[in-house]
């Protein structure tokens, strides 16, 4: 991380700071409303986003906590586990490989590999009283993909903006998922929360169900949202985040009007709003574990919501997407840009 040693130091309006969190390189970017904390030194994570004027942090933290990569288990090797052994909640980038271990021409990739696991460089490139801004850049290690993404926070402002260019640095053609892995959970999230989306999104279920304990989404689709047929019969509301022990599931929305979503607290109106450019991450996967996953890697502790922009379905991987055609491609020596705001909802009407 470049470091600034001598940079004037400010304790008001909009300000960052270099830390260090569980031995990884880390900037805080805070303003009045926000403190942003990106973990340079692992995936360019967003492990903290608290609304300061209520003491709320909107990213779920898992029980085991930030773990640095290289802290690695003493169990054996798995794909899978190579993510979740560090997987501290949050709000990952996920390139070139969404959800499942999976080979995409002679490249194997770990579950929700390979940027989401390295370290990225940083910069501060903005510094004012008005305006704070850190550049995170990254290149991935078996695809020739360069990916660049500047994190700006505004005095007076509750919304941090998200500004990308990912570049592929080879002659051929490339396939990618890409997408924000952005989880809700404790103190936010409560049972009854609604989800809101624009018009005209589809609910394709995925194929099977994602733990022993069955599913709330019967299978086939795609169905309108926000009301689908129940597994068990009649009808699930999706709009309404479940009670606690809800059977885990995962959707994916599709045809949405614009990129935008709101999760909201009914009672008090408190609520984060997610926007972003749908015509690059056309997708959105509804991720839910309320408590029924009793063994690994949850063992009933987890109670999340992940409501996640992506390019490219289902959560089979790589070349699952690249075969059904919602992978992103990527022309020989071309670039593509993508912006993502994230900003607090206040109260109704806000």
């Amino acid at each position: 991380m470049a470091y600034r040693r001598h940079r004037p130091s400010r304790n008001w309006g909009a300000r960052v700071h270099e830390i260090t969190w569980a031995g990884l390189d880390a900037l805080v970017l805070e303003n009045e409303l926000l403190r942003v904390t990106v973990l340079a030194g692992k995936g360019g994570d967003i492990a903290e986003f608290c609304f300061k004027p209520r003491d709320m942090d909107f990213v779920w933290l898992s029980p085991d906590g930030l773990r640095n990569p290289r802290d690695v288990a003493g169990g054996g090797a798995d794909d899978t586990a190579v993510f979740l052994d560090s997987y501290e909640g949050g709000w990952q980038e996920v390139l070139p490989n969404g959800g499942a271990p999976s080979d995409y021409r002679g490249a194997a990739f770990a579950q929700h590999g390979e940027v989401a696991g390295l370290p990225w460089d940083a910069d501060i490139v903005a510094d004012g009283a008005d305006e704070v801004a850190v550049r995170l850049t990254v290149r991935a290690r078996r695809m020739p993909l360069r990916l660049a993404k500047t994190l700006r926070l505004r005095a007076g402002e509750a919304e941090l903006v998200v500004e990308e260019e990912l570049a592929n640095e080879s002659g051929v053609g490339l396939d990618v998922m890409w997408g924000h892995h952005i989880v809700f959970g404790a103190p936010f999230l409560r049972p009854g929360h609604r989800i809101r989306l624009p018009g005209g999104a589809r609910v394709v279920p995925h194929e099977t169900a994602i733990a022993r304990g069955g599913r709330r989404v019967a299978a086939g689709g795609p169905y309108r949202w926000p009301r689908v047929p129940g597994a068990g019969g009649g009808e699930v509301d999706l709009d309404v985040v479940p009670g606690h022990g809800a059977p885990s599931e995962i959707v994916y929305l599709t045809g949405l009007d614009e990129g935008r979503y709101e999760v909201v607290d009914p009672d008090g109106g408190l609520g984060l709003r997610v926007r972003w450019d749908a015509t690059v991450l056309p997708h959105l996967w509804l991720w839910q574990e309320s408590g029924a996953t009793t063994g690994h890697p949850w063992w009933g502790r987890a109670y999340v919501m992940g409501l996640e922009p992506f390019a490219g379905y289902p959560t089979d991987g790589l070349a699952a997407a690249a075969g059904n055609g919602t992978a992103l491609r990527l022309d020989a020596h071309s670039t593509r840009s993508l912006w993502v705001r994230a900003g607090v909802i206040d109260g109704e009407g806000t």
